[in-house]
């Protein structure tokens, strides 16, 4: 027997398709440098991308070709983002927060032709310049600055007008989608690279519409075309979570902040374009809300908005601190290898009589797996751990949308299993409700007198303590227990602790033997380019550093 189903490959043309002829009055925001608006409808959107992807043809862009970009969260990206894969090429987003000689390697890696790229972000260029050569460098106007004001860059093409390449208006009515399979690229993004080099993950067009249809469920992400969309995840970090693919599919607005991303413009954008999804960093969300906290009457958080946290762990008392304002909190796990969404906070209805205390400890945890994708934990022996809450071991994932290898890299026996899972690098325990809390990244679990301490569970509960702005916890080398935890502590402004009281907020929750042995007050805490806490080079910074006697 056969199926009766037509054979159509999954595509990301017919989102494109879908939102210029269902929903052509819907709007795109974006904020430009000076913080004013730009709006376009869906209908412009649908037309400029096509103009693109016959532009990007003309240029010479060959099926399979790729094309970067170096760009903040606006339209013209999102155009980048359907308009490339139109035109048979593969989107690849380069993280512009990385040091140009890493994005310098990565566009050699990933063998880029063509650059897209903001003109605030020229200055960046100048120094990638000399380490890969792009054949043509297309410039978006984001400043509104004239191209000629920007001269020329040594090691680099001259500079071309992005919108010239959307300047034929007939050449997008005529322009017919390039032929594909629905396994064929649409988008690479690389790994953040903390340890050893970067490594590329290419997502297809099947791979991403079925990311889309999952985020889009109402156990999941929840878009819809009543939504308006605040994506403060950077459109270079893992395809901005996939969010504005799902976005597109199903009609939703979308509001992108732009480069200005400091607590204060964030709010301020609120006032005038309030979301009702918002995705983002725990960090970024812990400085807006200390932010308005801070100046009470200034600002208004929008009423019943509901935002997706990820990327790190989010603490209960960031997630209560929103509550208090009728923020509602999800958080979710995933990582570049997963396109990313994995898990997400569900209320599960046989958990529909837990007390408030109790849904905001789930709401702590990474959540439950998504439709799609399998997870597993595997203890230090191989063994399959089970679901009861206390088994600990390395957390596995596999799904259709979960990346087998890496580009130019193959199928590396430290990352992936012989029976085709991925080797996440988090260690987890998963309850029977199939909530998942992640215990810390392998690299940063603290290993003291033979016994696991999680730097995840101690930060947590350090950032509880009123004073606290945010807290990390890195292992130390120790003469006679091998590792011992030390916290870096960030206080509020104004604020006022010390490391006895703050071992006395501690000593409730966790045995002597866990507490850290030491507190170091800092101003900052270093981040890495996706917004997490760079432990790696907090390490450095206290290589040297010895308990008090």
């Amino acid at each position: 027997m056969k199926t009766t189903m037509q054979q159509r490959p999954l595509s990301l043309n017919d989102f494109l398709e879908r939102a210029g002829t269902v929903f052509p009055e819907q709007e795109l925001v974006s904020r430009l440098p000076d913080k004013s608006l730009v709006r376009h409808s869906y209908r412009d959107f649908h037309q400029r991308t096509r103009r693109l992807a016959a532009g990007l043809l003309a240029a010479g862009l060959k099926k399979g070709d790729r094309v970067a970009t170096l760009c903040w969260n606006h339209h013209a990206h999102l155009e980048a983002y359907f308009g490339i894969p139109a035109a048979g090429g593969v989107m690849h987003t380069l993280n512009l927060r990385l040091a140009p000689d890493d994005i310098g390697w990565i566009a050699g890696h990933a063998e880029d032709r063509f650059l897209i790229i903001d003109d605030v972000l020229l200055p960046l260029l100048k120094a990638v310049a000399p380490l890969h050569r792009f054949e043509r460098v297309f410039v978006y106007r984001f400043s509104g600055q004239p191209l000629a004001a920007h001269g020329t860059i040594d090691g680099a093409p001259a500079l071309e007008d992005y919108e010239n390449l959307l300047a034929s208006p007939e050449q997008g009515e005529a322009f017919e989608y390039v032929a594909h399979d629905e396994n064929d690229p649409v988008s690479m993004c690389y790994t953040s690279g903390t340890t050893g080099r970067p490594k590329g993950v290419v997502y297809s067009h099947r791979s991403t519409v079925l990311h889309s249809l999952v985020a889009s469920l109402p156990d999941a992400v929840r878009v819809g075309s009543r939504d308006s969309v605040l994506p403060v995840t950077p459109m270079f970090h893992a395809n901005s979570w996939g969010v504005p693919y799902a976005a597109v599919m199903n009609g939703a607005k979308l509001v992108f902040p732009g480069p200005h991303l400091h607590p204060d413009d964030l709010l301020d954008l609120m006032q005038v374009e309030p979301p009702t999804l918002s995705l983002g960093v725990p960090t970024i969300w812990l400085s807006l809300i200390q932010t308005f906290e801070a100046h009470p009457g200034r600002w208004k958080l929008p009423e019943g908005m509901r935002s997706l946290v990820g990327g790190s762990a989010a603490p209960e008392s960031l997630i209560r601190a929103f509550a208090r304002n009728g923020i509602e909190l999800a958080q979710g796990w995933g990582m570049t290898e997963t396109s990313p969404l994995a898990t997400v906070f569900n209320r599960k209805p046989e958990l529909a009589d837990a007390d408030e205390d109790e849904w905001f400890r789930l709401r702590a945890l990474a959540g439950v797996p998504v439709p799609l994708v399998d997870i597993r934990i595997v203890d230090d022996e191989g063994r399959i751990c089970p679901w009861d809450g206390v088994a600990v071991g390395e957390l596995q994932a596999r799904g259709p949308y979960i990346t087998g290898s890496y580009h130019g890299d193959g199928n590396d026996p430290e990352k992936f299993t012989e029976d085709g899972w991925l080797r996440t690098g988090d260690v987890a325990a998963i309850d029977s409700h199939g909530f998942m809390r992640i215990a810390d990244r392998t690299k940063d679990l603290i290993k003291s007198g033979g016994e696991w301490i999680s730097s995840v569970d101690l930060e947590n509960a350090i950032m509880a303590h009123p004073a606290v702005a945010e807290a990390a916890v890195i292992a130390v080398p120790h003469p006679k227990w091998a590792e011992r935890p030390l916290a870096c502590v960030v206080l509020k402004p104004g604020a006022t602790l010390d490391s006895e009281e703050l071992r006395k907020h501690l000593s409730g929750t966790f045995a002597t033997w866990q507490l850290p042995d030491g507190i170091e007050f800092i101003d900052q805490i270093p981040r890495t380019s996706t917004g997490k806490f760079w432990k790696a080079r907090l390490r450095e910074m206290f290589a040297d550093w010895k308990p008090e006697t």
